[in-house]
This record gives C-alpha cells, structure tokens and sequence, in this order.
C-alpha cells in the first residue's frame, strides 16, 4: 500500500489545481485578474512537471521492489520443495531470475563473482549479495538525488510566488490621498492573493511529497531487507570450510581423540606391573655400574680439577699482573694528556703575546714612519726657504 503513495500527489495536484481555478472565477465566468491566474497557473505547471518526473521514478521503484518481493517468496518455496536445502545450485544458471533491467544486471555480475570463487568442489569466500543488490541501487532506480530536492523546490516556489505576488501589488499601489489610494486597494489586494495562493499550496505540495517520498522509501528498503534475509537463508553459496563443516571435522576429531586415549589406558593397564619389575631391575644395573665406575673416575676427576685449579691459580695471577700493567699505563697516557693540554695552553698564551707583539710593532713602525716622513717635509720647507734667501 506505502509504494502506490504517489497517486495522493497526483489527487492533491488536482484539487489545488481546481481551487485555484475556482477561487479565481474560472468556473463562474467571473475572471477578476488574468495575471493572477496566469501567475497560478505557471507555478502550477512548474510543480506538475516536477510530480510527472517524480511518479516515473516511483514507478520504476516499484516494479524493482515488487521483483524483489516475488523472488523472495519463489526463493522459499523452492527452498521447501527441495526439503529445506540450499537452492543456489538451481539458481546460478537460471539467467531469467530477474527481469527487471537493473535487477537482472546486478545479479549477473554477483553471480559472475561467485562462478570465479568456484574451486571445483566448494565456493571460497564468496561475495554477498548485498554487494551487489542494495540501497544504493534502489535510490539510483528511484532518483534519490532528483527526489530528496522536490520538498525545499516546493517551498521555495511559495516563497517565490509570496515575493512576485507582493511585488505586482506594490507596483500598482500608487496615490497622494485617501481617494486615490482607495482606488488602488483592488490592484494590491490582487498581487497579495497570488502571494497568498502561492505559499500555501507550495507549503502543502512540500509536506504532501515529503510524506509520500519517505514513505515509498521506506516500503522499498523494507522488501530490500525481506528479498536479503531470504536468499541468505534459501540461496547463499556455501562457503569453503563452512560453520557446519567444522563442526563436523571437529566432532570426528574429538571422537578419533578418545579411542585413541581409551587404547593407551588399556595397554597401560595390562603392562603396567611388567614394566615396574623391568624398570626396577634396569635401576639396580645402572647403579652397580655406575659405582663401580666411579670408583676409578672420581680419582681422576679430583686430579684433573687439582691441576686445573694451579692452572687457574697461576693465570690469576698473570691476570692481575696484567691488569696493574694497564692501570699504570693508563695513568702514564692520563699524565701526558695534561702535559699536552698545559703545552696547548702556553702555546696558545704565546701566541697571543706573539698576536699582541706584532701589532705594537706594527703601530711603532707606523708613527715611525709618519715621524721620518713628517721630518722629510719639514727638512724641503727649510731648504726651499734657505734656497729663497740666497
């Protein structure tokens, strides 16, 4: 019932219509403004052409969703026919599951996918179907991104038709006096109605629409959910290594585990006292053996472990010769390291003074040299003036 919403816009159009047209005399015969009726009726033309485009894409949603829904229940009936088994091996050739354009492509491509998992016995890993068959392809069907605008599209044609209606009404508003404005009042009157008309059929087309869009929507995404959970229960490939598979590898394994368990505490029980006898005699050998061996042995080890311990005694010793023999050269490397850091110090000191020396020298030579040069001037003074004279 939620997916055939749609005539409501259509039964809603045509009553906003036919008001519209009786509220402006249409008919009666009584046409009081031509522009307001020619204002009204290109807004509604507007609207009209924007439900034409939306019905279609409803239609479209539905017969998708309506194909869905059937294959759902032909999925369950085969799915008790063949005794509560899976029936995906009847279905993955079946090429005319589908017949709707986007259902029949998205299923050939899921099924594609699942051939290409195939190994031979088992499907490994294979995709889901709601990869393939989901939301998004319902609202690409259903021109979710032309049909989520149509609401705010309503409402704003109301306000648009609010602002010209009152615009047309002030622009023939004119008069200095109570006379004249009186005879004005018709013209503004007329411009406020198509504001009026305008915005209350674009708030009630928004509200209208919105309503039926969510609730198509949501009847649509409802079989979605109905078509999935069928088919994964009816339909879905089985994967390699399945739940049940394990389940049964596992019991056997457990089982094989328990005989086996069971076997061993038999045979120990039957040979348990025949091996206690056997292992006490095999004790009693191994220790007479062992005594009479060691006898000898242990002499040996204690004078191997003597000689090792003078071994180790004497390499004590050389050890911590050594050991003094570093300390005292790395004492000696420490004493020169200071007296070459003293050295680096006074050359260092030195060459400072040598720095110090050479610009002193440097500034004595200079005044001497502006001392000679300043007695040479002088000297030519004298002897021009001595030269003058004679």
């Amino acid at each position: 019932m939620k997916s055939r919403l749609y005539y409501a816009l259509l039964v809603v159009y045509f009553v906003m219509v036919a008001f519209i047209l009786y509220i402006n005399g249409v008919f009666t015969g009584n046409v009081t403004s031509f522009g307001n009726l020619l204002i009204n009726g290109v807004f509604l033309l507007i609207i009209g052409i924007l439900f034409i485009i939306s019905i279609a894409s409803f239609l479209r949603l539905n017969r998708l969703t309506d194909e869905l829904e059937d294959a759902a229940e032909d999925l369950q009936a085969g799915y008790k026919d063949a005794g509560n088994k899976n029936v995906w091996e009847s279905l993955q050739d079946h090429k005319g599951f589908f017949e709707e354009k986007n259902l029949k492509e998205a299923f050939g491509k899921y099924r594609a996918r699942v051939k290409q998992s195939y190994t031979g016995r088992q499907y490994a890993n294979p995709c889901d179907i709601e990869d393939y068959i989901n939301e998004e392809l319902l609202e690409k069907v259903g021109s979710n991104y032309f049909n989520s605008g149509i609401s705010g599209t309503m409402t704003g044609l109301g306000i648009l038709g609010t602002f010209i209606g009152l615009s047309l009404g002030l622009g023939s508003f004119s008069g200095d006096d109570i006379y004249t404005i009186s005879d004005n009042v018709g013209p503004l009157l007329s411009g406020m109605k198509v504001a009026f008309h305008t915005s209350v059929y674009g708030i009630i087309f928004s509200l209208v629409f919105n309503f039926v869009y969510r609730s198509i929507m949501a009847d649509a995404f409802e079989k979605l959910d109905y078509f999935l959970n069928t088919f994964k229960q009816c339909a879905m490939p089985p994967a390699e290594g399945s739940s049940d598979e394990n389940t049964a590898a596992m019991l056997v394994y457990q089982a094989n585990l328990t005989n086996y368990m069971k076997q061993l505490v038999e045979l120990a029980k039957g040979e348990a006292a025949d091996q206690a006898k056997s292992l006490e005699q095999m004790s009693k050998a191994f220790l007479a053996n062992l005594q009479s061996a060691m006898d000898t042995e242990f002499k040996n080890l204690g004078v191997t472990l003597k000689l090792a311990a003078q071994s180790q005694t004497v390499n004590a010793e050389s050890n911590q010769s050594l050991l003094e023999a570093a300390r005292a050269l790395t004492e000696s490397c420490g004493r020169l390291h200071e007296t070459m850091s003293h050295m680096m110090e006074r050359q260092e000191l030195f060459a400072e003074e040598l720095e110090a020396q050479k610009q002193n020298l440097t500034a004595a030579c200079e005044e001497i040299s502006r001392d000679v040069s300043s007695q040479l001037h002088t000297f030519e003074q004298m002897r021009g003036l001595y030269e003058n004279k004679n």
